[in-house]
């Protein structure tokens, strides 16, 4: 994988790398973002319950407290005092005047606290009810009561929803133990006042200020105990371990996990009136959290889209970052190319721009190399040229030498007086000063000293002509180009001939180029065999042209040309073509 990273283009790369970027901070923002939202939700959540269920165990405790007020206020009353002394007297004769006198009083207990359901009264002279209430038997207060009246130290008991046998089934209630108040300072100890409350009125007011049905509402013991259930309820926490120990203090919240693994949200505060009962408020974190869902939706929608936006602008990205680094590259392709006048120039003043500038001062140094190399060749060149004609000037001199001592031995002192003349000449022209480039009306004086040596050298072997346009006499050449023509005629051309030879220098001009043409009527030659025509060491034939073809092309290079055309028996002509500076 990796090597397939570092085989990538840095276009590709860092296209990648942008949008992985891009898609972990948009990840990590939606996710924290999500976090933040349901944490934030979870929060303001369990305090509007917690609030709410304060509301209700406020409520709930008011309703209490009115049914215990209530009660006592039945206590209060001068037929539950008229009853009260006949139990003091043991005067059982008047208990059915005692149950048709209370009955009022039952009633306006009903009257005054609707939630209270029935009310039962337990005398040692008989137990006293409403009549419209349907009692069961008389022993059936024994039976639900009869061990817990003989718990010391308490005056009120509250007990939670069961079904009551006191009276014939009418549905599950919730009920008041009571002792009686001390009447003329006496106490009654066999004496007991039961009022049962209707489960279903106690849980109404348990949900009257519930905002959703998400959330349920339940009225437990501190022990575990159902109080009261809703219900719909679907959650059965009474059987679950560990729930009822997290009830710990008079209010709070937690989460707590039930035995399905679902997270729940509880809170939970205790009743003033009975701090034994907590009024526990339990909502599935799951159904909380559902809003979210769409939020959940809505991040991932926004994610695919910041990553599709990301893909189409990661080429535009990434290529104006490169912009720079691509332009940096086609200037050294062009200087590949030859091309070293190029320079990088860019508005930023970045990495890339500093390795730029650094590639100009390299060019600028290659281009002075250049410089320096070029002049050096232009300087060795020079030193060839002057190499290879200072190589020609001897190339006659023995012969010239030679034909003078002889002539000075037969007396011909005018011919050689003209001979030395026209060496001297021919010397004087040939150094020119010392400089490379001379005029053709020079080059042909050169020559002409050069012919006329060569005819008191053979005598009767040539004759010669020039011919030459008055206007290119001033057009300067390097010097030394017709001689070795010359040279090769006389030479090789005139060598086996028996009839006197001709030799015709033609110079004339042709736009930008000069023509100079040296022809001879001399035995001619194969051209094809001109580049054999260096002899074996020792030897001195043909050296002459390959010494002006190695001058001419150190100055001149490919815009010079020297052309043979050549019949045996017939003569040679040799054109240069050299251009005009």
């Amino acid at each position: 994988m990796m090597s397939y990273f570092y085989q990538m283009s840095l276009k590709k790369r860092i296209q990648i790398i942008y949008i992985f970027l891009v898609v972990l901070c948009i990840s990590v923002t939606g996710i924290c973002s999500y976090l933040f939202a349901a944490r934030s939700i979870e929060r303001n959540a369990l305090q509007l319950k917690q609030s709410i269920l304060n509301k209700s165990v406020q409520v709930m405790d008011e309703h209490l407290r009115h049914i215990v007020v209530s009660s006592y206020s039945f206590m209060l009353s001068d037929t539950f005092t008229q009853v009260m002394q006949d139990v003091r007297n043991h005067n059982e004769t008047r208990y059915y005047q005692n149950l048709s006198l209370l009955q009022t009083t039952f009633a306006q207990l009903k009257l005054v606290e609707p939630l209270i359901d029935t009310a039962y009264l337990k005398t040692p002279i008989g137990n006293f009810f409403s009549t419209k209430d349907f009692p069961n038997q008389s022993t059936a207060f024994e039976q639900e009561y009869g061990e817990v009246v003989k718990q010391p130290g308490w005056n009120t008991m509250w007990f939670g929803s069961h079904p009551s046998q006191l009276f014939q089934s009418r549905g599950n209630v919730l009920s008041l133990l009571l002792k009686p108040i001390v009447v003329d300072n006496h106490t009654f100890t066999e004496v007991y006042m039961v009022v049962n409350m209707r489960e279903a009125a106690m849980r109404d007011i348990l949900n009257q200020d519930l905002m959703n049905s998400q959330v349920q509402l339940f009225l437990l013991h501190k022990n575990g105990g159902e109080i009261i259930r809703p219900g719909s309820g679907s959650f059965d926490l009474i059987t679950e371990p560990g729930f009822a120990q997290r009830l710990n203090s008079g209010s709070g919240d937690f989460t707590y996990t039930n035995g399905q693994g679902e997270d729940m949200l509880v809170n939970y505060s205790s009743l003033s009136m009975n701090e034994e009962w907590v009024m526990v408020s339990v909502q599935s974190k799951a159904d909380l959290l559902s809003p979210l869902r769409k939020i959940r939706w809505l991040v991932i929608l926004i994610m695919l889209f910041c990553i599709l936006l990301a893909l189409g602008l990661s080429d535009l990205l990434s290529s104006a970052l490169l912009k720079p680094l691509n332009k940096l590259r086609r200037l050294m392709v062009e200087v590949e190319y030859n091309d070293l006048d190029v320079r990088f120039r860019s508005k930023y003043d970045d990495e890339v721009s500093a390795v730029g500038h650094r590639f100009n001062r390299m060019l600028d140094q290659i281009q002075i190399l250049f410089e320096e190399v070029r002049a050096t060749e232009q300087d060795k060149r020079r030193l060839e040229v002057k190499a290879l004609q200072a190589q020609v000037d001897p190339h006659f001199l023995y012969n010239t030498l030679n034909t003078m001592f002889w002539k000075s031995e037969s007396g011909e002192k005018k011919d050689v007086s003209a001979m030395i003349v026209s060496l001297s000449l021919l010397f004087r022209l040939g150094l020119n000063d010392g400089r490379d480039i001379t005029t053709v009306e020079q080059e042909i004086k050169h020559v002409e000293q050069y012919m006329q040596l060569q005819q008191k050298c053979y005598e009767d072997l040539f004759e010669y002509r020039i011919e030459v346009h008055e206007s290119c006499r001033s057009i300067e050449i390097v010097k030394i180009l017709l001689q070795p023509l010359v040279e090769n005629a006389i030479l090789h051309g005139f060598n086996d001939k028996e009839d006197p030879g001709f030799i015709l220098i033609r110079i004339e001009r042709q736009e930008d180029t000069l023509r100079l043409e040296v022809a001879d009527n001399g035995c001619g030659m194969d051209v094809a065999r001109m580049s054999a025509e260096e002899s074996p060491a020792g030897e001195r034939k043909g050296y002459a042209i390959s010494n002006l073809v190695d001058r001419l092309n150190l100055q001149y290079g490919e815009q010079a040309s020297l052309v043979f055309n050549s019949e045996i028996n017939v003569g040679t002509t040799v054109v240069i073509t050299i251009p005009i500076s």
